[in-house]
């Protein structure tokens, strides 16, 4: 990589795991307890976080090249990684303490799953969607009643989520933690997705549930959510280049044995992928995301209109024998892994609403 950012090598024993069983991961909910456990072994979860905290060095940019290596084999898995790794970078950025000391190590160990939760905050911020959870000042903390209708990353076996909420009367919203083990705290089954099947996503209801000070990430979301924004896209764009990459290799290895023709096509959107992936990079690094959100819009939707154009490269460098079940499985699996790209939260067209939001209001500046 370019600007700083380390190569990213998945370890074999990981590499060979994801491969075996990514179609599995896709189609079925057998795996979900395996997932954050084989990653955190792996030690990806320490990937960007500072060497002081218990992390393995870096910045976010190497954060989001594990999660794109992840990608490339398994798009189901590296959603649950940025979803995690998101929250660790939630709790890094916090101003409090307590909130690091009490979660940063068994996130880092996989002991619990971090749940990111601010899909319905980012909307919120970008003025497409209200807050849905509400605190109400109770004792020397806060009451929380509501939900969120899809949370990835939600295991079973034990989470801590962000969610966004409401403040009293006068101040901004806030951006809190809350485990699974409290009181109140309700998970629906599992969603019956098309894809990305052991992903551990659900839904969540808080009824009364009770948090403290120890519990606030931030007290000031509008002031906050800017600045780990850049790092919350990024590292969800680092699934469609992993995606992307893939279907792309797999595309440039069947146009060289069978058609010819569509290997400067290949060729050229592979370029048009790595000059994308540069512009995030550098983006992320000096800073410019965090007061300039539209460049970054513009380069998730770039990033996911490419995730579109490689799978429907690959389908036509394999013609006909695509659509057989079995060819190639990988394809199938990556086909089905590319509609999800679109719409994962802030979709593409939320993004765009609020580009043309933006474009609207310097007009009228």
């Amino acid at each position: 990589m370019t600007g700083g950012a380390r190569a990213i090598e998945l370890p074999a024993a990981l590499a060979d795991w994801l491969a075996t069983h990514a179609d599995r991961l896709d189609t079925t909910q057998e795996l979900a307890a395996e997932v954050v456990p084989r990653l955190a072994g792996a030690g990806l979860f320490a990937i960007g976080v500072p060497a002081a905290l218990g992390g393995s060095g870096g910045d976010v940019r190497d954060a989001i090249e594990a999660i794109a290596a992840v990608a490339e084999r398994s798009l189901t898995a590296s959603f649950v990684f940025w979803g995690h790794r998101t929250f660790i970078e939630y709790v890094l950025q916090s101003p409090n303490a307590k909130l690091r000391e009490r979660w940063l190590a068994p996130l880092l160990s996989g002991e619990i799953a971090g749940a990111t939760g601010l899909s319905n905050a980012m909307k919120f911020l970008g003025g497409i969607e209200a807050l849905q959870i509400t605190a109400t000042p109770a004792g020397d903390g806060w009451q929380l009643d509501g939900g969120l209708a899809w949370i990835t990353n939600l295991r079973k076996e034990g989470f801590v989520a962000a969610a966004a909420v409401t403040s009293a009367a006068g101040a901004p919203p806030a951006v809190i933690a809350f485990a699974s083990a409290a009181a109140g705290v309700v998970r629906s089954g599992d969603l019956d997705l098309l894809a990305l099947r052991s992903s551990n996503t659900a839904a969540v209801e808080l009824q009364g549930v009770r948090i403290d000070e120890a519990d606030v990430i931030t007290h000031d979301a509008l002031a906050w959510l800017p600045a780990v924004r850049p790092a919350f896209l990024g590292m969800q764009c680092g699934m469609s280049v992993g995606l992307a990459r893939a279907s792309l290799a797999a595309a440039h290895r069947l146009c060289t044995a069978t058609r010819s023709g569509l290997l400067g096509r290949v060729e050229a959107l592979q370029g048009e992928l790595a000059r994308a992936v540069e512009q995030m990079q550098a983006g992320v690094q000096d800073g410019r995301f965090k007061t300039a959100a539209a460049p970054l819009f513009r380069l998730r939707i770039s990033l996911a209109e490419i995730v579109q154009q490689a799978v429907m490269l690959e389908l036509q460098g394999s013609g006909g024998r695509a659509y057989l079940m079995n060819h190639d499985r990988n394809f199938a699996r990556r086909w089905r892994e590319a509609a999800f790209i679109p719409i994962v939260t802030p979709s593409l067209t939320q993004l765009q609403l609020a580009l043309q939001k933006q474009a609207a209001a310097a007009g009228a500046a």
